[in-house]
């Protein structure tokens, strides 16, 4: 396996990874927010929202893989 398709298979794992992250902290922003949390909750929301922008960046790097090479 090369570098390239090690990175490539990294990224593909962090953005998995990326995606559980994102859905266990509305999880637990909806749980916060029943506890009477409001506060913790919408800050979990607002992690998960900037979280879910970082899943654009790793398809942009993925996609970087991809492209051709600059002469």
């Amino acid at each position: 396996m090369t570098e390239l398709e090690k990175l490539k298979h990294l990224i593909e794992h962090w953005i998995e990874h990326n995606e559980a992250h994102v859905k266990a902290y509305r999880e637990w922003a909806s749980k916060a927010e029943a506890l009477g949390k409001k506060e913790l909750s919408a800050i979990l929301k607002q992690i998960a929202e900037e979280n879910k922008k970082l899943e654009g960046l790793f398809k942009k790097a993925l996609k970087g893989i991809y492209s051709k090479r600059r002469k």
